[in-house]
């Protein structure tokens, strides 16, 4: 098992593969990229993938 942020996996295999491998699309990817969110992707021994964000608690939310 090892975790990799996920802007350094996407330099790694490609914006399409992370997508892919997390079950979302590229464009999801893309959104949190550009939104700068801690997202640690855990490579797993089996093959597979699975992501956690990293928030404070409380979150506070900004107005859109």
């Amino acid at each position: 098992m090892k975790k990799t942020p996920l802007p350094m996996l996407v330099e790694r295999m490609g914006q399409t593969a992370v997508a892919k491998a997390l079950g979302v699309s590229s464009p999801a990817i893309s959104k949190a990229l550009r939104a700068e969110r801690d997202i640690q992707v855990t490579e797993h021994d089996d093959g597979t993938f699975t992501a956690e964000e990293i928030r404070p608690f409380p979150s506070q939310s900004t107005a859109a």
